[in-house]
């Protein structure tokens, strides 16, 4: 396959846009740890941070949907940074940013394997891994368009089986599933609604800001999407409400039906739902959605990554090669470069010392919410820049509402929770200290990426009167018409 310089083409359709930000925030955050999440801070305090959260994300994709719509462009807020801050801080979130997918990756490879060993335990985990591996690559080698398609069904599937779930709870609420009129009276057992106070409320908090982590793969797919002046607008106006509806429904429902006290993360708590309701061979049907879920994750990882490195490469961020496209618009070397490094770190923690691969996981940690504190910094000097040089804001295609008061606020709420990483690893005994590094351990990488970027370079804070708001296309439309003609189905949603 020669490469040449084609560009990315325009292959994604508002659908797969629509899939792809709803698909990236609903995944083992809800269909595993939520039975956690109400062990710890019971229904009431699993709603209050899950709520306090939905509004700071809600923030976070208005402020990304206005840039984006303005400059669609697959670097996303690595670029957006580099244009409107500083260079260096776009070269430290476009690698933080890389290596937090590629890491993703690997750690689905390891979830796919041990999943497949509920069916067949004698076959081999590796096995699995490097299939479900050779699975992604090939979707995202073949276009974008196939990325997109087949996130749009991974992301359908878990759709489809949150709200099969959202019914049959109401109906065994009801009493008219499940043999019993169940009620709320789970609600305010024992301490509840709000098992164990402001500590669990907090601790919750963090897990949440984990749970929506994903929904910023919109601003990365912006650089490939048809028309996103309109698809991207329509896009950020339904899946927050879509999200947040999932998620407080979820726990609403969880909550009433599963008593808090005997919530834990052992068994997934949509798997005791289904089982009480008399769906059959509900532990393996959940066990095929959670598996879903994860090739859903790796696909995105692997695509958001690649698209990453191919942005900063045409940055001069990174190796030229990395710029190289084919002629369907697929920036493979970049494709093939993250494969390379989520198979070593798949191989670290499987034949390596299993604490190698616990700080791997452990530094990626944090990469997410870096992630949106740039994306609140981007849009709060873009929108400084945008009126500093005489243009109107009432112009933009998108208008985040409630600037500045929405970027500053989710900036404050996503610092309190990077802060708060290592909150459980104080305890009454004692301070976890390994477990306390490990927390913290991707802020100095991300500070040792933009200070070396910055020494090397001399770069400064860009002026708001130099910012560079321009954007000129230079992305060709989608020629895949092999692929239109087989893979342009009807709208899920």
């Amino acid at each position: 396959m020669s490469e040449k310089n084609h560009e990315l083409k325009r292959g994604l359709k508002a659908r797969h846009l629509n899939m792809i930000a709803l698909g990236g925030s609903i995944g083992t955050g809800i269909f595993v740890a939520m039975g956690d999440t109400l062990g710890q801070a019971g229904p009431g305090g699993a709603l209050l941070a899950y709520g306090l959260v939905g509004i700071m994300v809600y923030f976070l994709i208005t402020s990304l949907g206005e840039m984006a719509t303005h400059m669609p462009i697959s670097g996303s807020f690595s670029s957006y940074a580099t244009k409107f801050i500083d260079p260096a801080l776009g070269f430290a979130l476009g690698w933080n940013y890389w290596y937090n997918w590629a890491i993703t990756i690997a750690a689905e490879l390891v979830a796919g394997s041990l999943i497949m060993k509920y069916w067949l335990p004698d076959v081999s985990g590796f096995v699995w891994s490097v299939l479900f591996l050779a699975l992604i690559v090939g979707l995202n080698i073949l276009s974008s368009k196939a990325y997109g398609e087949s996130e749009y069904w991974f992301a359908g599937i878990k759709v489809v089986t949150v709200l099969v779930f959202l019914v049959i709870g109401v109906l065994m609420i009801l009493g008219i599933m499940g043999g019993e009129n169940v009620g709320f009276h789970n609600y305010v057992i024992e301490d509840g609604p709000f098992h164990g106070g402001i500590k669990s409320i907090f601790a919750i908090f963090l897990i949440a800001g984990f749970s929506f982590q994903g929904t910023e793969l919109i601003g990365i797919a912006a650089g490939e999407s048809e028309k996103p002046e309109e698809t991207i607008p329509k896009a950020i106006k339904s899946i927050f409400w879509r999200i947040l509806i999932f998620y407080l429904g979820t726990i609403i429902v969880l909550g009433a039906i599963i008593p808090f006290t005997s919530a834990t993360v052992d068994t997934s708590p949509f798997t005791m739902v289904f089982e009480r309701a008399g769906v059959a061979g509900a532990a393996s049907l959940m066990n095929a959605i959670i598996l879903t879920s994860v090739l859903s994750a790796g696909n995105s990882g692997m695509y958001a990554s690649s698209r990453m490195l191919f942005s900063m490469a045409k940055d001069g961020m990174a190796p030229k090669i990395f710029a190289n496209t084919n002629k369907r618009g697929v920036p493979v070397n970049s494709v093939i470069a993250t494969t390379i490094i989520a198979s070593a770190c798949f191989l670290t923690g499987l034949y390596a010392e299993s604490t190698v691969y616990v700080w791997l996981i452990a530094a990626s940690g944090l990469a997410g919410f870096i992630a949106w504190v740039g994306i609140a910094l981007c849009h709060y000097r873009f929108r400084k820049a945008f009126v500093y040089q005489g243009k109107d804001a009432s112009a933009l295609k998108y208008k985040a509402l409630f600037y500045p008061f929405g970027p500053i606020l989710a900036l404050l709420m996503c610092t309190v929770i990077i802060i708060g990483q290592g909150y459980s690893c104080i305890k009454p005994e004692g301070i976890d200290w390994q477990g306390l590094i490990a927390s913290y351990i991707g802020i100095p990488l991300f500070i040792a990426l933009y200070v070396g970027y910055k020494v090397k370079h001399k770069t400064k804070i860009v002026p708001l009167s130099e910012v560079d708001l321009s954007f000129s296309e230079d992305i060709s439309s989608s020629t895949d018409n092999d692929i239109d003609g087989e893979l342009d189905l009807p709208e899920l949603n």
